[in-house]
């Protein structure tokens, strides 16, 4: 089955929502969802853009989207792309679209010169680490993901700076 792949615009915002609520379902992580359509409107197509989604289509029908934005490798010394989300609909599982929506970014990696493409795996989630290592990625073993979010964020940033 062939998708098209298409960069998503501001009126794809409560598809994005919807899309987004359905990977969390997936990852049993609904409960942590607090986005809104007026908070992904202006973080994904105002002045300040975080991120970029592409969207896949079969037929006129949404299938699936990918979520990504540009980091920096100081070791490579040029700027990446990190796969923040990649969901296909249940559905449409096993039928190539994920791996067209990677080959996307690949393409996109590549055309924007980025070091690397990048991404995170939960690690219970065996069919997407067969499939990720199908693509010929390699998991990063000797790294782990470090998170401050909610309260923790905002009593770190409430801290004095201290010079010793």
């Amino acid at each position: 089955m062939t998708a098209s792949i298409r960069t998503a615009t501001e009126r794809d915002v409560p598809l994005i929502l919807e899309l987004i609520r359905g990977l969390a379902e997936y990852e049993r992580l609904a409960h942590e969802v607090t986005a809104t359509e007026a908070g992904l409107r202006d973080s994904l197509f105002g002045t300040s853009r975080g991120a970029e989604v592409l969207i896949a289509e079969s037929g006129g029908e949404p299938v699936g989207f990918a979520l990504f934005f540009h980091n920096f490798s100081t070791f490579v010394g040029k700027r990446g792309i990190y796969l923040e989300d990649l969901f296909v609909k249940p559905a449409w599982r096993g039928k190539g679209v994920g791996r067209q929506l990677l080959v996307h970014l690949a393409q996109l990696a590549v055309e924007r010169d980025c070091g690397r493409l990048e991404w995170a795996v939960l690690d219970w989630n065996e069919p997407a680490i067969r499939f990720y290592r199908g693509l010929g990625a390699r998991p990063m073993h000797d790294w782990t993901v470090f998170r401050v979010a909610g309260d923790s964020l905002h009593q770190l940033a409430a801290e004095r700076a201290e010079t010793r």
